[in-house]
């Protein structure tokens, strides 16, 4: 288990303390943006639990919610593919991969949220501080340039799952794209946050597909636990890519600064661990789910797929209809869910790297930019998505390029803040912990590096 140095620095009465300035701040009258959000914060609802004589399940809750859905929101369409063509071109020789990066994803997530919690800013906006105004704008241009062409993608994501019940591209993702601009800018944070919790519990249909599929179990257990290296380079690719696709800049950028928004801080981040935990394993457990179902099916029948709607097409006659409306309902949800934390991440990137207020609180005089940044990449990505016989392959392939470059620099930008006193306090990084960092760091710049070999070499064979 990873611990984190200073967690639990702040004591009970300093946390009370905390709560009675917010009180006292409210009582002589502030901004009323300020106001929404620290009558949310955490330490009130941890002094309110305690004060009620409730438990430690009770107070785990106060602070459920961003490491769950800053994990399974990886579980998008692009990582649904990526997991879906591993399974069915590899089998079950490579599923160790998956395993492997949730302990990395589980790592990072961490650090991002300690980093959130210790300085009270997300990723852009403590760059900002600590490097300046001009590194803040390259991260939020990067992101931004990375994120739009993932957001078409789980937009085409919507659109593949509503193809698969005759729904046209044009109908499924405007009508999508309104209902989750509605739910984010007139949601409270609460409403919002339970809405999108909703919407990830159908990622669980994965698992009954893994079920349904019938694997064989003994082989399944030995290939997620012992690595067994690739005998060509393809499968070195698929192991960059899945390490890539669960490792993503948006999702680490998402979830520091929805962490500050849910006002966790360092006091918390005992509880706020097991979140990050529970929900960087669900998203291995649900990948895993479906690399089994489609090694035991679509690699079994050596049927080949390009994305997540052909291995649910591929699954009818394979493993009956049922586990294809499964396999398009998990499709349906995880687009869902992550058409909405992506452009909520470059929103909250955007508005922190020019210093404008972030956050779900609704308060549209303060938060003007904020929402107009979410509805502007919602409406610009649906739009792209519309466009008939528009190839959008160019489009995702250049920002998983973007995202492949700028994920190293994040992993670094968040290992030397972790570090970093002036930024930390007493919750920078152990020298354990730093050097645990490091390797990490390494090891996903190794596999960057042979993702960018495959690249210039233009291998077509990881898809085909």
């Amino acid at each position: 288990m990873i611990s984190l140095v200073g967690e639990d620095t702040m004591s009970a009465s300093s946390e009370n303390k905390t709560s009675s300035d917010r009180h006292n701040f409210i009582g002589v009258g502030g901004p009323i943006h300020v106001l929404a959000h620290y009558k949310r914060g955490i330490s009130l609802q941890f002094s309110r639990f305690r004060a009620a004589g409730v438990g430690a399940f009770a107070a785990f809750f106060a602070v459920l919610g961003p490491g769950l859905l800053a994990g399974l929101s990886d579980d998008d369409p692009a990582g649904i593919t990526t997991y879906s063509v591993l399974g069915t071109n590899h089998g079950y020789q490579l599923l160790w991969i998956i395993p492997a990066s949730t302990i990395l994803l589980i790592q990072f997530h961490l650090m991002a949220v300690r980093i959130g919690a210790a300085s009270g800013k997300g990723f852009v906006g403590v760059i900002r501080e600590r490097w300046g105004h001009g590194w803040g704008y390259f991260a939020v241009i990067g992101l931004l340039f990375a994120n739009f062409g993932t957001i078409c993608a789980e937009y085409a994501g919507i659109s593949a799952a509503g193809s698969l019940v005759g729904i046209p591209a044009w109908i499924s993702a405007p009508i999508s794209g309104v209902l989750i601009s509605i739910i984010v800018v007139m949601g409270s944070f609460h409403r919002v946050e339970r809405i999108l919790l909703i919407v990830s519990s159908t990622l669980a249909l994965y698992i009954i597909d893994g079920i349904l599929a019938e694997p064989d179990w003994p082989l399944v257990w030995h290939n997620s636990i012992v690595p067994h290296m690739p005998v060509d380079n393809v499968g070195w690719i698929a192991i960059a890519a899945t390490l890539g696709t669960t490792l993503a800049p948006w999702g680490l950028a998402f979830i520091q600064s929805y962490a500050v928004d849910k006002k966790i801080t360092v006091a918390n981040l005992r509880w706020e661990r097991v979140d990050v935990i529970i929900g960087s394993l669900l998203t291995g457990i649900i990948g895993l789910a479906i690399a089994v179902a489609c090694a035991a099916t679509l690699n079994r029948a050596g049927v080949h797929i390009n994305d997540a709607s052909d291995a649910a097409a591929a699954l009818r006659p394979l493993a009956g209809s049922f586990a294809t409306v499964l396999f398009g309902a998990g499709l349906l949800g995880a687009s869902l869910l992550a058409a909405a934390i992506v452009p909520l991440a470059t929103a909250y990137s955007i508005a922190e790297g020019i210093g404008a207020p972030a956050s779900l609180d609704l308060d549209s005089r303060h938060f003007q930019l904020f929402y107009a940044a979410f509805v502007g990449l919602t409406a610009a990505a649906v739009s792209v998505v519309s466009l008939p016989d528009l190839p959008l392959i160019p489009l995702i392939y250049t920002s998983q390029v973007v995202n492949a470059v700028l994920l190293p620099l994040h992993l670094i930008a968040l290992h030397l803040l972790a570090r970093d006193t002036s930024i930390m306090g007493d919750a920078k990084s152990s020298k354990a912990l730093v050097i645990v960092s490091l390797m990490s760091i390494a090891l996903v710049i190794a596999c960057i590096c042979a993702l960018a070999i495959s690249w210039l070499g233009a291998d077509s064979r990881f898809w085909n």
